[in-house]
């Protein structure tokens, strides 16, 4: 049964509504290739992969943490942007972002799912951006060890975390910032917490987080950021009652 375009992106607003933050992306309906929507396909990117699969599964709705409009917006229609829009519009594939708020969410969030796949209590919001907080910190289950912790994000993730030690290894609270979270070295290092997980650690940071004795454990961009784009493809799909689809197209990164 096909249900109206906007009945489905507005629902997918209403899960976020609230979200106080500035956010660089243009977040909600991007495109509006289409009426009615009986299936919608879900990737972290919108890229032409992640587009070309959902126009084959018969998705008409393709919802994603990373989408085409950002800031001031497209300046102009080649290129890339225009075969990837000449695409949508041909074959009626509407498209849905969704950045930082899916970042945020405290039930269904990037940061929240990993912070509950590492076990995780006593979870505090932490590290401003865009003026709201992105990230969570909680405690760590007496003596995991970065180790085990990497490897509860190996398991949860299908990743291979890579640790930089730079301090003490009992561990007793970890900060958690998906993607590219690199920026929280110094605020963990403010609030004394000894370990931050993140996507990736930029070259200019290893000596930064070094000096600071703060350890990082890097799980991948793309990989963290499956999780809350999956658990709001779960909710949709359970709430609607429409098929749904998981793209993978993982960078490497």
């Amino acid at each position: 049964m096909a249900l109206l375009l906007h009945e489905v992106t507005g629902y997918l607003d209403s899960v976020f509504e609230g979200f106080s933050g500035d956010d660089v992306s243009n977040n909600g309906l991007q495109v509006e290739a289409s009426k009615h929507v009986s299936r919608v396909s879900f990737a972290v990117d919108a890229c032409q992969a992640t587009i070309d699969e959902a126009i084959g599964n018969g998705s008409e709705l393709l919802v994603v943490h990373h989408g085409l409009s950002w800031g001031s917006g497209w300046k102009r229609l080649e290129g890339i942007v225009a075969r990837r829009m000449r695409a949508m519009f041909k074959h009626g594939l509407s498209l849905y972002a969704m950045h930082l708020p899916l970042d945020v969410h405290p039930e269904i969030g990037n940061n929240v799912i990993l912070c509950n796949m590492l076990g995780l209590r006593d979870l505090e919001p932490f590290f401003s951006c865009h003026g709201v907080d992105v990230g969570y910190f909680g405690t760590c289950p007496e003596g995991i060890g970065l180790e085990n912790l990497a490897t509860c994000l190996d398991d949860g993730l299908g990743t291979t975390c890579k640790i930089h030690e730079f301090g003490s290894r009992g561990i007793t609270r970890v900060g958690v910032v998906s993607g590219g979270g690199d920026d929280a070295i110094e605020e963990c290092a403010r609030l004394r917490i000894p370990c931050l997980v993140t996507g990736e650690l930029l070259h200019q940071r290893v000596q930064l987080a070094r000096e600071l004795g703060v350890s990082v454990i890097v799980a991948g961009h793309y990989a963290t950021e499956t999780t809350g784009i999956k658990e709001l493809r779960r909710l949709l799909g359970e709430k609607l009652s429409i098929p749904t689809e998981f793209i993978d197209a993982p960078t490497g990164l």
